[in-house]
């Protein structure tokens, strides 16, 4: 059998970067000691996203340039799951439109489930490319030294058996309930405990113990690893778990704390993928995933990362960042602060889950249609062509829209109709290939669309329906940025 391992890798920051300097600002009365965290500044979702919506870009920053059709098995896992009874993997899945027979699954309640998952998924991917996503969006309480520390990201991994870029080599996995943090089926935060216990009898006690078993296992010496890799919020904790269990403290890898914070689930994932992104040819990779017991995964680079497609990565992602100063925006998208938004904000979105049923593959996977008869691209999808010379009937076959370039044709900034994010912005988009959508504009400052702005899709929340605690998703226009090729 062939080795199995990773054979390309994504991510995805949202844009805005909250100022920690910000949320000191407005909290340093209560608890002073922030002052000394406010450095920096961590990634924050807009109101229209969430750890499916992130998971979804990570995914196609992955998927860049190969087959999508090939992907037999898709997995998510996160411990924030938008739905805890609605199969979020699933709807990835026709976000990404790959094929229904795909097999997918969700995985959660630890953060060690990043690095767990990753394990079944490459297990998995034996029978065929695995396509493993992990993504968390943490709800904090305003100034609390989480909320200090935690940031929102996604990464993606495709596993198989065939252009493997990182060969897996092994690893070893201890469970063991030492609770270093917890939050109840029906808590809105997470309770940290004190750091000295979670560094003394934690990480110290069960992360050397992990390492030894998996280089036992894998025949690989510590002064053999290049990339060491452990998220920890502790200064200095990944050089110092590095050194116990006999790994050189240089090659720990930088835990992006300075400027995207720690992203639960997908932090070791993430960091994997940041360093596969700078890593060369015949280098050791170890990752190890903390939390009610620890995981150790062991990789090695092959020659096939050379030629793998350019993709945005970890370093693109942070390259887009924008920073944000406006600490109760953050509170709010978070539903932290309750602001009287008017009548305007009290529609009830009922979503009419038949008509979703009926048309899901316009409102996940943004399908539309192409004329057989006459070329003209629409959306969406309909019986007859909308090219006034052709209005052919039955001829046009599915067509994504997804993956198009576009650009603004008309716009409009609304400062009278409700946004979560004032002012509600959309317009008439122009797509590459033809096709004309009138749709939200999202990720744009007040002031800086103009028309021929160019534009991308993206996987985002059209709305919520509080009364009965459903979201509803769909795609929007974002700016285009230059993909950042490494």
């Amino acid at each position: 059998m062939s080795d199995v391992g990773i054979t390309a890798y994504g991510a995805y920051l949202p844009k805005r970067r909250l100022s920690r300097a910000a949320i000191a600002a407005a909290n340093a009365w209560m608890n002073p000691a922030l002052k000394g965290m406010g450095r920096g500044t961590k990634s924050m979702c807009n109101w229209d996203e969430d750890a499916l919506t992130m998971a979804v870009e990570a995914a196609r920053d992955c998927l860049t340039g190969l087959d999508r059709t090939q992907v037999s098995q898709i997995s998510f896992a996160s411990t924030t799951h938008p739905f805890a009874d609605r199969h979020n993997a699933g709807v990835i899945r026709a976000a990404l439109t790959l094929s229904e027979d795909v097999r997918s699954s969700d995985a959660g309640g630890s953060q060690r489930a990043g690095t767990s998952g990753l394990i079944q998924a490459l297990d998995g991917a034996t029978q065929g490319p695995s396509l493993f996503l992990a993504a968390d969006h943490r709800k904090t309480k305003p100034g609390s030294a989480l909320e200090m520390q935690n940031g929102d990201g996604a990464a993606a991994l495709l596993l198989g058996t065939e252009n493997v870029i990182a060969t897996y080599l092994g690893g070893a996995s201890l469970a063991r309930d030492l609770v270093d943090h917890y939050r109840d089926a029906n808590a809105e935060y997470d309770y940290a405990l004190e750091e000295r216990w979670i560094r003394d009898m934690g990480y110290d006690q069960i992360v050397p113990e992990a390492v030894g078993k998996a280089l036992a296992a894998t025949g690989v010496s510590a002064d053999e690893v290049d990339h060491f890799i452990m998220p920890a919020t502790q200064r200095n904790l990944a050089a110092r778990e590095a050194k116990k269990s006999g790994i050189n403290p240089d090659t720990v890898r930088d835990n992006l704390a300075a400027n995207v914070g720690e992203a639960g689930t997908a932090h070791a994932v993430l960091m994997l993928a940041h360093a596969l992104q700078e890593a060369e040819p015949g280098q050791i990779i170890m990752v190890v995933g903390f939390g009610q017991g620890a995981d150790v995964l062991l990789f090695r680079t092959t020659e096939a990362l050379k030629s793998l497609p350019a993709r945005s990565g970890v370093a693109g992602a942070l390259a887009r960042g924008v920073e944000d100063h406006n600490y109760p925006r953050f509170l709010s998208f978070n539903g932290l602060l309750d602001y009287e938004w008017g009548i305007r904000a009290e529609r009830d979105n009922r979503t009419a889950q038949s008509t979703f049923y009926r048309k899901r593959d316009a409102v996940t996977s943004f399908m539309g249609g192409k004329c057989t008869q006459c070329g003209t691209v629409q959306f969406p999808k309909t019986a007859i062509c909308v090219n006034p010379n052709c209005g052919a009937r039955d001829t046009q076959e599915d067509f994504p829209f997804a993956d198009m370039a576009a650009e603004v044709k008309t716009f409009t900034e609304d400062n009278l109709a409700y946004s979560p994010n004032p002012p509600l912005q959309y317009g008439n988009v122009a797509f590459e290939e033809g096709g004309n959508v009138y749709m939200d504009l999202t990720d744009f400052d007040a002031g800086t669309i103009s028309v021929g702005s160019p534009l991308k899709m993206v996987f985002r929340i059209k709305d919520f329906d509080d009364k009965r605690g459903f979201r509803r998703y769909f795609w929007k226009a974002a700016p285009a940025e230059l993909k950042k090729e490494t």
